[in-house]
């Protein structure tokens, strides 16, 4: 497995903790479709869901296992920290988008975890976790350090 030198944390969350997340939404999106309905809007979900609300879900439930897949595999296939950023970069443009797409639920989902369930927690904290993982890595927080301090050992001798 290639990893650029980056703090640990990049590496279980980036590689680990995120990719098996969105696994789980997709087989929710997939196979619980209304427990995913349910647990986004409770009151606009009825029992029937409608064809194309199925067929939509299924879409989206494919989006979650892609980017399950492109951000473990790319990240464990490179070393190279130019490359994390190429992913990472439009990644956290797509987190903006998903904090965006619950909106239409108030402000308050953004800040009143007293009323979060399950999909509200994944939605919002989780997705602040991930775009502040990708903007500090972005801002090269903990990337390279050990490098940077090796070099300067082999200058000193």
């Amino acid at each position: 497995m290639a990893s650029p030198n980056v703090h640990w944390w990049y590496t279980i969350f980036l590689m680990y903790i995120e990719p098996v997340s969105a696994l789980v939404g997709a087989f929710y999106a997939i196979f619980q479709q209304y427990e995913y309905l349910s647990m986004t809007h409770s009151p606009s979900t009825s029992l029937a869901i409608p064809m194309s609300t199925s067929i939509v879900l299924n879409q989206l439930g494919n989006l979650y296992l892609f980017f399950a897949m492109v951000e473990a595999l790319v990240l464990r296939s490179t070393s190279d920290v130019a490359v994390w950023r190429a992913l990472l970069l439009p990644m956290l443009i797509a987190d903006f988008g998903h904090l965006a797409t619950v909106g239409p639920l108030g402000w308050s989902v953004y800040y009143d975890i007293t009323n979060y369930n399950a999909m509200d927690w994944g939605n919002v904290p989780f997705v602040y976790l991930g775009a502040t993982t990708r903007v500090a890595f972005l801002l090269g927080i903990g990337v390279g350090e050990a490098r940077k301090s090796a070099g300067r050992k082999e200058k000193q001798r």
